[in-house]
């Protein structure tokens, strides 16, 4: 059964998830950000069937993430580049390989890639920092707040986990 989507949610996760469209969605993306941008590396990174990724291409495709290059002619070949919006994926990228490392569930015995800052080759870490002082901060220190646009069922979520905080 398919779902009925994120129309009409007001929700920033669910808009960009929405957008990548899923699992496939966000490994091509993966590719692109590592540098694949041709349909055959993409089938042979990820063991994505044909139907499925000429699917997601152009669902990437569709949301602006991608624009398709040709690169060839007789017969037409294309290739996917990440455009401006699809640059802003990237830094997921590291964030969940990080993730991923930490919880072990990469399949290897070592983080199987790591992300270095190209300039000096030193290894790059995610992390929150507050903007007012300059402190990192674990994930426990933050608190979510209603934004400007926040609707009724965003001030309901935030309102379910401040109680549920509370009596904690």
């Amino acid at each position: 059964m398919r779902s009925k989507g994120f129309d009409g949610m007001v929700c920033s996760i669910a808009g960009v998830m929405a957008v990548i469209g899923d699992r496939w969605g966000l490994l091509i993306l993966r590719d692109l950000v590592f540098g694949l941008s041709r349909y055959d590396e993409f089938r042979q990174s990820s063991g994505i069937t044909n139907a499925t990724l000429s699917d997601r291409l152009k669902h990437l495709e569709t949301n602006g993430l991608v624009e398709r290059r040709r690169y060839q002619v007789n017969p037409d070949r294309f290739e996917y580049l990440l455009t401006r919006k699809g640059w802003q994926i990237a830094p997921v990228m590291p964030v969940l390989a990080e993730i991923g490392d930490r919880l072990g569930v990469s399949g290897a015995q070592a983080p199987p890639m790591k992300f270095v800052n190209r300039k000096t080759g030193a290894e790059v870490r995610w992390s929150f920092i507050d903007q007012e002082t300059g402190e990192q901060l674990s994930a426990a220190d933050l608190a979510i707040k209603e934004g400007p646009g926040a609707d009724d069922l965003v001030r309901w979520r935030l309102s379910q986990g401040e109680q549920r905080r509370q009596k904690g």
